[in-house]
């Protein structure tokens, strides 16, 4: 099992950035794919970013494409999510994930851990 750890989260006007980071531990974590999750209120959760075990590949959900980075640090055990353009409409508990086994267009069904989320309030 591995334990994933977020940080970063807060209140933004839109327009804004924020910066998440979460800390993996208790599997190797060259093994791992990364991703960021989220999920809104009376919404289903979505992954919105992924990124492979070695960095080469990325993928990003429609509605943040353009706007936010995913970026890991095998270094640290450490992966990152640069949140710009803030909107309204990004407001939601965000999730570090781990998949073993998927890519980086990893879906939610495809993930074996979740960390325990961080609130991001984007308010126009």
């Amino acid at each position: 099992q591995v334990q994933l750890v977020e940080s970063g989260g807060g209140v933004v006007q839109a327009g804004g950035s924020l910066t998440l980071s979460c800390t993996a531990s208790g599997r190797p974590f060259g093994l791992l794919t990364m991703a960021w999750g989220r999920q809104a209120p009376g919404k289903e959760r979505e992954i919105v970013a992924g990124i492979s075990w070695d960095g080469g590949t990325t993928h990003y959900s429609d509605s943040v494409k353009g706007r936010f980075t995913i970026s890991r640090d095998g270094d640290k055990k450490t992966v990152s999510l640069q949140m710009n353009s803030l909107k309204p409409e990004d407001t939601a508990i965000y999730y570090c994930a781990s998949s073993l086994l998927s890519g980086a267009s990893a879906t939610p069904r495809d993930i074996d851990s979740w960390g325990q989320g961080t609130q991001v309030t984007v308010y126009s």
